[in-house]
């Protein structure tokens, strides 16, 4: 959700003026009685039916690619764009009513924990501060998430680079720094818009950074995404500009990780008047977007299929990769309090379809119900969560309508498990506690396997986020207030063993704060983060607090924290070509969401695998990926694993091929032309092809259909210097790209 920044901020809308190309600032749109996330124009109160706009809400999905991608120089060597300190304003108008509380007055909650907790849960590992309030803004949509080597953070609205140990590399710099020189929306200043997600894509041993631009108008609403180019966040990345729509916002924009894509979901509001647009859903071409090359969005519109939904998270992936050709899971909470009945989790099932991206679905799977829950705290005032008076009256906006970030995803072969939480009223006395739960997939679709309502004491508790080990042991970090508690940081978790439905270890503290928030927006938050590490056990969380009393003086604060001792083997063996029986080198193995390459002898050693049985893979460009189901690690032990890797074999069949490259001199630059033929000699007309151009001033990203000659020409500008083109992917619906029998794929002139 967008920052209060000092625009104009009515109804829990901030809004775009397009004609004066004043950025969008937007809260998530309210849950009505009927209808949920529905608005009238802002200050107008709420509407009983759906908002009438409805422009871009076609039913089926919408395939679109990149406009604009590029590689960035190495991110160490772009100077960082200082945050931009600004002023806040009070906003002038509460939000109106998110709904009727008055049906979940006396719902009482079925789930509720409470009572003395034992003091058993472990001390932090390590404990440094995260950037700060550094632009004068709120909430600072606290995330990030950790890698082998690195932490990275990002807030409303700057980045910072960490090593594990809390040693600042990078940072902090304005979230469009990411985008210098790269043009279009992304990069401009006055862009640089937040919303941000950070997330480590463990299956790559890469990044994925993203945040909205939203400038409005004739240029539209866009979702800026970066993926690093190697595992090191500080070097170079591969950048886009995908534009999501002319006419409708993407607010609140939230990712997931999945083998073929990185997933999204939005909450869409109609410009200009920004009345309730409906659930915005995608999912972005991963396998490209990892090559730098240009990368498709399939999308759907969720409005025309039922106004009413809205708030939902796509699954994220830790650890090992879920069942080959798993749809996506989407998961969206509803409340009775808001007019649906039962209270629920609706779960959907996104499945893209890369080779014929129309036959790519999102659909209803099931409705679970859950026990009772109330989350109309405060009557869904945001004047809510309490702080100690004195120093101030001002309440806390609890944000009780949404599943909190992350849903996250495990698969333990035997089952699949999804981790979510949500916000709720413990008592019917608005007390803040979030409600948790563990869904599981044993092969007959998801059900709810345990959930609970942590709420040990009259202390509120909120803005959670939580996640599983490799073990099977949850944590869960949020925040806490009361009339006697300055807001803090806290976390507790269960051990996988522990009784179900309960948090049973007690509670641990990340930091104490010692300071309130006086804004009279009393905005805190939209996410916080609960992160695994990649070596299965260490939790990394980050969250918010204050040290000092005053309109939005927050912090933030990263630590980390076991459950449990790392119980962990090792895995190793060798890579061999299966028709020669000589080694491989260069070959990726991957376990449990860790790597490792295989030098010039063949060998590999994968480190830290935790305990339990699991699927290896070895992959390598000309191979056929081979794969080992239910290796076991022990504990301190190392387990031996070797692959013997068949060539693989050419396209036989609808197959494109690289006939010939020319290349030629124009005035302003350089000309080349691609022919495409399929197998039988035939040229194939309609076909994508994919160029890597090196230039004597950097590098571009083209992509063009061949013509009714099965040719495709590309043409670029520049001095003098070399020119290399080199044919990366040729697309085209039912064909196979077959590199191997191409007859050349790169090729060069001096100009």
């Amino acid at each position: 959700m967008k920052t209060i920044k000092p625009w104009l901020y009515v109804g829990g809308i901030i809004m775009l003026v397009v004609a004066a190309l004043v950025a969008v600032q937007i809260s998530a749109t309210p849950k009505a009685a009927v209808s949920r996330f529905t608005l009238n124009a802002p200050g107008a109160g709420l509407s009983a039916q759906p908002a009438a706009q409805n422009v871009d809400s076609p039913v089926g999905p919408q395939v679109s690619y990149s406009i604009q991608n590029d590689v960035s120089a190495p991110l160490s060597s772009i100077p960082a764009i200082a945050p931009q300190q600004e002023i806040m304003e009070s906003d002038f108008n509460q939000l109106p009513n998110r709904g009727s509380a008055a049906s979940a007055a006396t719902e009482l909650d079925g789930a509720l924990q409470q009572g003395v907790l034992p003091s058993i849960i472990p001390a932090p590992n390590v404990n440094f501060a995260g950037v700060s309030n550094v632009n004068g803004v709120l909430p600072p949509d606290t995330n990030g998430d950790v890698g082998p080597n690195h932490y990275m953070q990002w807030v409303n609205l700057s980045f910072a680079i960490y090593s594990k140990t809390g040693t600042l590399l990078y940072g902090p710099a304005a979230g469009n720094t990411l985008w210098s020189g790269f043009g279009g929306v992304c990069e401009p200043s006055i862009n640089n818009d937040g919303d941000p997600i950070v997330q480590y894509d463990h299956l790559a041993d890469r990044w994925m950074v993203t945040q909205f631009a939203i400038p409005g108008g004739a240029s539209g609403f866009h979702q800026c995404i970066a993926v690093s180019q190697t595992p090191d966040p500080t070097g170079a990345w591969y950048r886009y500009d995908f534009l999501w729509s002319s006419n409708k916002l993407n607010d609140y924009p939230h990712f997931g990780v999945w083998p073929d894509g990185y997933y999204m979901s939005v909450n869409q509001f109609n410009a200009p008047t920004f009345t309730w647009g409906g659930q915005g859903v995608a999912v972005f071409e991963r396998d490209a977007m990892l090559q730098g090359l240009a990368a498709r969005m399939i999308k759907f519109d969720l409005f025309a299929q039922d106004p009413n939904l809205g708030g939902m998270l796509p699954a994220d992936l830790d650890g090992q990769a879920p069942p080959a050709n798993a749809p996506n899971t989407f998961i969206e909470m509803d409340d009775s309090s808001s007019g649906v009945f039962p209270d629920q989790l609706q779960v959907w099932n996104f499945h893209a379809d890369w080779t014929t991206p129309a036959n790519s679905t999102f659909t209803h799977a099931t409705n679970l119900l859950t026990s009772a829950f109330n989350g109309a705290l405060c009557g869904f005032s945001r004047n809510c969560v309490p702080q100690p008076n004195p120093p101030t009256t001002r309440k806390l906006d609890a944000i009780g309508d949404r599943l909190m970030y992350r849903l996250q995803y495990r698969n333990f072969g035997t089952h699949q498990t999804l981790v979510a939480n949500h916000t709720v009223d413990a008592t019917g006395t608005n007390v803040a506690a979030p409600r948790w739960y563990e869904l599981r997939n044993t092969g007959a679709g998801w059900s709810i396997y345990q959930q609970s309502t942590f709420s040990p004491d009259a202390n509120g508790r909120w803005m959670a986020s939580a996640a599983m080990d490799a073990a099977g042991n949850i944590a869960m970090g949020y925040s806490i207030s009361s009339a006697s508690i300055f807001p803090s940081i806290y976390y507790t978790g269960r051990l996988a063993g522990d009784p179900l439905n309960t948090m049973s270890l007690g509670e641990g503290v990340l930091f104490t704060g010692t300071g309130a928030q006086t804004h009279s927006a009393s905005r805190w938050g939209d996410y916080s983060m609960m992160a695994v590490d990649p070596d299965g056990c260490t939790f990394w969380y980050t969250n918010e607090y204050l040290l000092t009393t005053g309109s939005a003086p927050w912090l933030t604060r990263i630590g980390s924290f076991n459950l449990a001792p790392c119980a962990t083997g090792t895995l190793s063996g060798t890579v061999t070509d299966a028709s020669t029986t000589l080694p491989i080198s260069g070959a990726t193995v991957t376990v449990a969401g860790l790597s490792a390459q295989t030098n010039g002898s063949g060998l590999y050693t994968v480190a830290n695998v935790p305990v339990g049985s699991h699927t290896v893979t070895a992959a390598k460009t000309g191979y056929a990926t081979g794969t080992a189901n239910n290796v076991g690690i022990t504990e301190g032990n190392t387990t031996t694993q070797d692959f013997a890797l068949t060539p693989a074999v050419g396209c036989t069949n609808k197959c494109l091929r690289v006939v010939s490259i020319t290349m030629s001199k124009t005035a302003l630059g350089v000309r080349a032309r691609v022919t495409v033929k399929d197998e039988n000699g035939a040229v194939v007309p309609s076909a994508r092809v994919y160029v890597h151009w090196d230039l004597p001033a950097g590098t571009k990203n083209m992509n063009k259909l061949t013509n009714s000659t099965g040719v495709a020409v590309f043409s670029v500008r520049g001095g003098t210097g070399t020119y290399t083109v080199t044919v990366t992917n040729i697309t085209k619906a039912t064909y196979t790209f077959d590199a191997a029998n191409s007859t050349l794929l790169t090729k060069s002139i001096i100009k």
